[in-house]
């Protein structure tokens, strides 16, 4: 899952914050603001609305929300949820005969009437615990099958890379825990809860490790004084490290016999429950809020599109996905009528690709849009995997094709400097179709609550709000035609950014990080299609 949360690099005894923090904000709402008349790099959705939509109706349009659950009574969604016509609520019995009993706003492939799952592996672990029995005790000379001989290798890769993962946590787990012991041995001697940074300026530490913890402080109050927000991500990451050790790379952990489905059979549809929140509802709420949050109603937050109903389909835990999951989800969107699907997810490893691939196949044969957020790692995805991926695979790993209607988002922040890209986002020339913004990002939380995100998790429903928008208002373009407007519409931009060189960073062009080289543009778009539904332009040539 990517969620948003403040890391901080393990370094020495204690860590130091290692999350660039800018001392500027934006507005809330800065995503749908216009670059030249507002001065923030959004996509100009509000623009769209005064200049190009007023006095027009659009159809409704159907978005999947394929995540960790959606909160179907937050205030600001209750009215765009979607609601299954076919299926009478409450009455145990599957109406409309899909497969689904119950089945009023989606459906949770995570769950079954013994409850719903929170937490799972991430697919490195899945992977390394499949084959460590196998070739645990093997070497290169140990007689082996040409796929076996693949096999091995990628063993010994999964092995490499989750045993560093297994050690940053773990370094991360004593670290943090390190530093909130002696911070509260800090706090303790103060006799407050919510230092100033004049307090710790002031305060003499009485050993060598309360001065490591106070100068931790010290360094992040300068560059925003709020000591409460610290507390909270210094706790944040205490967790983050903690479920990494519990779940996420845990070889005895597996919560699978909760879904109690027969995991070894890819082609298994009918599981899971109607349980659509799930136990962890954050993410897929923050999504479907930037997507489709009821706009100029007075409350909360205004999503990109109105029209929209939301289908929320669980399929992300906290951990990774599974791809049998991944691929139910898409079908189950696609039959109940979404015309968009969001997935605000990926992972370096799949276990059952080919499922995946025929999901999306599928999808494209019924004139589905899938977007997709292109990750969190600020790595190259032309050169590292990120599953789920537009490009079909055969049996050997190599690539026989490509989804066309599949967009992949990267992140982008609000100036149009070297700030541009969001500092996390992965990019891609061949690989990333466009940016959209994904920093600061203010929308719907459970409870009716609203909160800032960053992530590609944020950028993609800004793309999958946009093509909704499209959907809506030009219904008789097909998903391509929506995709390559998109495509061709955005606003090119061509600042110098960092990116990750390996162990090294180097600045390149903005617009060398996408297949597009720009951010998404809803005025820009809208205009375009309404050329190409007159059929005075064409698109994708």
């Amino acid at each position: 899952m990517l969620k948003k949360i403040i890391i901080y690099a393990a370094v020495a005894a204690f860590p130091v914050l290692g999350h660039a923090q800018s001392k500027e904000k934006a507005v809330s709402n800065w995503q749908n603001f216009d670059l030249l008349s507002q001065g923030y790099f959004g996509i100009s959705t509000e623009k769209a609305y005064s200049e190009l939509l007023k006095g027009k109706k659009g159809q409704p349009v159907i978005v999947a929300v394929l995540d960790g659950g959606v909160d179907v009574a937050h205030e600001d969604l209750k009215p765009v949820i979607w609601v299954n016509p076919k299926e009478i609520p409450g009455n145990g019995v599957d109406d409309d005969r899909n497969g689904y009993v119950d089945d009023i706003h989606g459906w949770n492939f995570l769950g079954s009437a013994k409850g719903s799952v929170q937490y799972d592996n991430m697919e490195v672990t899945r992977l390394y615990r499949k084959l460590l029995p196998k070739y645990g005790s093997a070497v290169t000379s140990t007689p082996m099958s040409e796929k076996e001989r693949k096999e091995f290798l990628d063993f010994q890769r999964i092995t490499t890379d989750y045993m560093s993962k297994l050690q940053m946590a773990q370094i991360g787990s004593q670290n943090y825990s390190m530093l909130k012991k002696y911070l509260d041995e800090v706090l303790g001697k103060m006799g407050k809860t919510n230092p100033t940074l004049a307090d710790f300026e002031s305060y003499k530490p009485e050993n060598e490790n309360q001065g490591r913890a106070v100068k931790i402080v010290k360094s992040e109050l300068k560059k925003d004084p709020d000591f409460a927000k610290f507390s909270k991500e210094l706790n944040e990451a205490l967790e983050y490290f903690d479920t990494q050790l519990k779940y996420h790379l845990n070889l005895e952990f597996d919560p699978r016999p909760m879904v109690g489905d027969n995991y070894e059979n890819s082609s298994e549809r009918h599981y899971g429950n109607n349980d659509v929140s799930g136990p962890d509802a954050e993410h897929g709420t923050h999504v479907a809020g930037i997507i489709a949050a009821v706009r100029k109603n007075g409350v909360g937050i205004d999503g990109v599109a109105h029209n929209v109903k939301i289908m929320s389909v669980r399929t992300v835990p906290d951990g990774d996905e599974r791809d049998k999951d991944v691929a139910n989800a898409i079908r189950y969107a696609v039959d109940n009528g979404a015309k968009v699907i969001n997935m605000s997810f990926g992972k370096s490893y799949s276990w059952d690709k080919a499922v995946v691939d025929s999901a999306v196949r599928y999808a494209m044969s019924r004139d589905v849009l899938l977007v997709h957020a292109a990750g969190n790692d600020g790595q190259n995805n032309d050169v590292e995997k990120n599953f789920p991926t537009k490009y079909y695979t055969d049996s050997t790993g190599l690539n026989i094709g490509q989804a066309p209607g599949w967009i992949d988002v990267g992140a982008s922040g609000w100036n149009n400097d070297e700030t541009l890209k969001a500092d996390f986002s992965n990019y891609g020339k061949k690989t990333v179709d466009v940016f959209a913004p994904g920093v600061d990002i203010n929308s719907t939380v459970p409870g009716s609550k609203y909160e800032e995100n960053d992530g590609t998790s944020m950028a993609s429903p800004v793309v999958a709000g946009l093509a909704a928008l499209i959907r809506s208002y030009y219904p008789d373009l097909n998903a391509l035609q929506v995709k390559n407007i998109i495509m061709e519409s955005v606003t090119k931009a061509n600042p110098r950014v960092k990116i990750s060189d390996g162990e090294s960073s180097k600045k390149v062009s903005f617009a060398d990080l996408s297949i597009t080289g720009g951010v998404v543009n809803a005025y820009n778009a809208l205009q375009l299609a309404e050329k190409v539904s007159k059929g005075t332009v064409q698109v994708g040539k």
